[in-house]
C-alpha cells in the first residue's frame, strides 16, 4: 500500500458499496439508533429556540424570598419538584402522550393535553406551557418533521402544551418513548439548574454538581411516572403554585415565570 492509498479502517467504505449502504455498528448500536440519539439530544437541548431559558417556574421567587439561598437549598427545592411534582404530574402526562402518539389515539392525546393545560395553577404556568408548546410545534413544522397525521394531532389538540408538542416531535423523530421521557426530564432539570446559576448566583461548578447529583434520580422518576395509574396522575403542589403566583407580582425579575 502506498502513502497515497487510504488505510482500511473507519473511513473506508465496505467492499461492493458505500458506507451508507447498510447500518453501521456504533458501540453495539445500529446507525439508526445513533441517529435517534442525536435527534433526542437536539430536541432536549437548551439551544432549542422555544424560550425555555426565560422561565424559572417559581424558582426565581423562591430565591427572592431567600427560601432558596445557596447550592444546598437550591438542590433541595429542585429535587423535591423533580420527585414529587414532575414524577406524578408532568412526566406521567408526557408518558401517556407518547403512548397516544405511538398508538395513533388522537382522542387520548387531546384528553391528556387538555388535562395538563387545566392543571396549570397560575396564569404564568399556563402561558409558559402554551407558548413553548406552540413554539416547538411551529419549529417541528418548519423543519418538516411532522407528517400529516402529526399536524392533525397538533391542530385538533390546540392550544398545545409543551409535553404534547414534545411527544409529537419525539414520535416523528422515531425516538423511543423511554428515551424521550428521560430526555424531557433532563432538559427540565438542566433549565432549573441554569436558573439557580443565573439568579442566586451560583458558580458553574456548583451548578454542575447539582446537575450531577439530581440527574442520578431521573431514571427512578421516569419509572415512577410510567408506573402510575391514570387516576393517580396528579399536579397537587401548593408550594410550587404559591411560588408561581407570587412571582407574578414580583417587583424585579429576570424570568417570565
Amino acid at each position: 500500500m502506498s502513502a497515497a492509498e487510504p488505510p482500511q479502517g473507519a473511513n473506508s467504505a465496505p467492499a461492493g458499496g458505500s458506507a451508507a449502504a447498510k447500518p453501521q455498528a456504533w458501540g453495539g448500536h445500529t446507525s439508526a439508533e445513533a441517529h435517534s440519539l442525536v435527534r433526542l439530544l437536539q430536541l432536549a437541548s437548551p439551544a432549542l429556540p422555544i424560550g425555555a431559558y426565560s422561565y424559572s417556574q417559581g424558582l426565581e421567587w423562591m430565591i427572592e424570598s431567600r427560601i432558596v439561598r445557596d447550592a444546598a437549598t437550591a438542590e433541595a427545592w429542585v429535587g423535591d419538584v423533580l420527585e414529587h411534582v414532575m414524577a406524578n404530574g408532568e412526566a406521567a402526562v408526557l408518558w401517556r402522550l407518547l403512548d397516544a402518539c405511538a398508538s395513533g389515539d388522537g382522542i387520548r392525546f387531546q384528553a391528556w393535553n387538555a388535562w395538563y393545560r387545566a392543571s396549570r395553577e397560575t396564569r404564568e404556568l399556563r402561558a409558559e406551557t402554551e407558548q413553548m408548546g406552540a413554539s416547538l410545534a411551529r419549529l417541528a413544522a418548519d423543519l418538516g418533521v411532522l407528517d400529516d397525521d402529526g399536524s392533525a394531532f397538533a391542530q385538533n389538540a390546540a392550544p398545545l402544551t409543551l409535553p404534547a408538542a414534545f411527544a409529537l416531535a419525539a414520535h416523528a423523530l422515531r425516538i423511543a418513548p423511554d428515551a424521550a421521557l428521560i430526555g424531557y426530564l433532563t432538559s427540565w432539570l438542566e433549565n432549573q439548574v441554569l436558573v439557580a446559576v443565573k439568579a442566586l448566583p451560583l458558580g458553574q461548578v456548583a451548578g454542575q454538581r447539582m446537575l450531577y447529583a439530581l440527574g442520578a434520580r431521573i431514571p427512578q422518576v421516569a419509572e415512577c411516572a410510567k408506573a402510575l395509574a391514570d387516576d393517580d396522575v396528579a399536579s397537587f403542589a401548593p408550594g410550587l403554585a404559591l411560588a408561581s403566583a407570587r412571582h407574578e407580582t414580583q417587583y424585579s425579575r429576570l424570568f417570565r415565570s
